[in-house]
């Protein structure tokens, strides 16, 4: 009895059709070069297809936990005499290797139980809170805080170079974190034609802070004047710093600043910036403008030290000394001997906001556009001769059946190009492998239904039987095949890299398409054949 398979026929060019668009959309012409783009623009090629950078970033997260600990040292400094408690000094005795440790000297004997109440109430949540025999205070920050603000600040450096890299114009980047090492982010960037600008925006802090200066407003002329003025020792609540200080001593010298640790205002505290042009000096400079909370405590200081002078800091150098002249609320301004692009990248990088923590780079890996041109050469010269190749041996070795095969093998690569035309995922050279070892795995499947029709001919079964019997005995095993080497994509997706992603991704797309092709489309055109088929003809294969 013959089957009526126009219903499944035109489900099969249903496929064909929706796939052909998400491989090729709807292209502006029909040259070579018009069908490229329109593939490219659908399938997105990877970094070693394209060529790029490729780093592997290490946030240095104790940046971070200074930047909140000092935070604290200043709410101390405020809280305690708010609650008519006095003390000697607030200061992190090794801020360099234990920065989550704060510790408070001199402060009264007899009102220790109201200092352990205050700094229990109000710093508990986050810091444990112990008392020393000489009238001090250690504030420790609890092991899971500590672990969040970690977590915290490398997720928010993912997003701050995010947001810096899709306002240079990169397309498809990948940034994330790289689960190899601790506190560190995989950045790949493909088709990036300046990679050291980009790096160097990247891995700018742009942390504009302003300090209190602590020492002479024209600087010293070296540390060691510095360290002399000092006794020798720098206090922990203070920190000395390089600059040129334009404003003071504009002498083109490089001085040496003696400045409060804790910032006046800094980072996050920045709302927007923008850039000036060069004045009758010849200076450059940029425009910022404070929050509304960094505004009123910019005001709130600057109003109780008139006459005074404060630094303005930019990547730990010294870029500006001025007197307080009057009450500040929210803009001020930064200029010096900048270029034009020095500028340009200050007032972005100003304006998608400063990095929690510094960024250091442990790996750097560049591949040239020529490199991922003759990658993608050999990748498809290797695909297409691996598919003829195929294709041949199947003709070959079952004869007029190894047509069915070839046709089910062609429209496996459209289905898997079509998955990744739609969900715009990233081809890459591992990628390629990942589709060759799909047209394998397609071979597998027919190589075991067309034996077991086989089989089931040499047992005595006329065509039809034969292939119904076939296809019914070795879909078990073409199912286990897939689902075992889909459940190994999976795994190599969730716990692998950039590349490695790719494979799993075109892998786990072609076995789910060889799953349809192998014994939906193959059987229908087994079906189709033997409908055709005088009684007692038998089957080619």
């Amino acid at each position: 009895m013959k089957k009526n398979l126009n219903g499944k026929i035109l489900a099969i060019a249903g496929v064909l059709l929706v796939c052909l668009y998400g491989i090729f959309g709807i292209p502006k012409g029909f040259s070579g070069k018009a069908i490229g783009d329109a593939i490219t623009q659908r399938i997105h090629l990877g970094l070693d297809l394209r060529g790029g950078a490729h780093l592997i970033l290490q946030v240095m997260v104790n940046d971070a936990v200074n930047a909140e600990t000092d935070n604290t040292v200043a709410r101390i400094e405020q809280d305690l005499p708010a609650a008519k408690l006095t003390f000697g000094s607030v200061l992190k005795p090794d801020p360099d290797h234990n920065p989550q440790v704060i510790k408070i000297l001199g402060t009264d004997s007899t009102k220790a139980s109201d200092v352990r109440n205050e700094l229990s109430n109000r710093y508990g949540s986050e810091y444990d809170v112990s008392g020393g025999s000489d009238n001090s205070w250690t504030l420790t920050m609890k092991p899971t805080v500590l672990a969040d603000l970690k977590s915290k600040t490398v997720d928010r450096s993912i997003d701050t170079i995010t947001d810096r890299v899709n306002k240079l114009g990169v397309s498809e980047p990948i940034i994330q974190k790289y689960g190899l090492g601790e506190n560190q982010i995989l950045v790949e960037l493909p088709g990036v034609d300046d990679p050291d600008r980009v790096r160097d925006i990247i891995q700018s802090t742009s942390t504009l802070t302003v300090h209190a200066v602590e020492g002479s407003a024209s600087g010293y002329a070296s540390e060691q004047e510095a360290l002399a003025s000092l006794g020798g020792v720098v206090p922990p609540d203070q920190i000395l710093l390089h600059g040129d200080s334009q404003g003071v001593a504009s002498d083109g010298q490089d001085h040496v600043f003696l400045l409060k640790r804790v910032s006046i205002v800094g980072g996050n505290d920045f709302r927007d910036a923008s850039a000036i042009g060069a004045n009758d000096t010849g200076k450059q400079g940029v425009n910022f403008v404070l929050t509304n909370d960094g505004g009123q405590r910019f005001y709130d200081y600057t109003s109780a030290n008139v006459g005074k002078y404060m630094a303005i800091v930019l990547g730990n150098r010294v870029k500006n000394v001025a007197v307080i002249k009057g009450p500040i609320r929210d803009n001020g301004q930064i200029e010096g001997q900048f270029s034009k692009q020095q500028i340009d990248d200050l007032s972005f990088t100003l304006r998608t906001g400063a990095l929690p923590a510094s960024i250091t780079y442990i790996e750097e890996r560049t591949v040239g556009p020529s490199l991922g041109a003759e990658s993608i050469k050999q990748g498809v010269i290797a695909a297409v001769a691996g598919m003829l190749a195929v294709m041949v041996f199947m003709l070959i070795y079952y004869r007029g059946s190894g047509i069915n095969a070839d046709l089910a093998l062609f429209l496996n690569l459209v289905i898997l190009l079509g998955f990744m035309g739609y969900s715009h995922a990233t081809l890459t050279l591992p990628g390629i492998a990942g589709v060759i070892l799909t047209i394998g795995m397609g071979v597998d499947s027919n190589v075991l239904i067309f034996e077991r029709i086989r089989e089931e001919m040499r047992a005595g079964k006329g065509p039809a039987q034969a292939v119904d019997q076939g296809f019914a005995h070795a879909w078990v095993t073409i199912v286990d095949t897939h689902v075992t080497t889909i459940v190994s994509a999976a795994i190599l997706f969730i716990f692998g890299t950039g590349p490695v992603k790719g494979f799993a991704v075109t892998l786990t797309f072609g076995l789910l398409a060889n799953l349809f092709t192998a014994v939906f489309v193959s059987r229908v055109i087994f079906d189709s054949h033997v409908n055709h088929k005088l009684v007692g003809q038998k089957l080619s294969i």
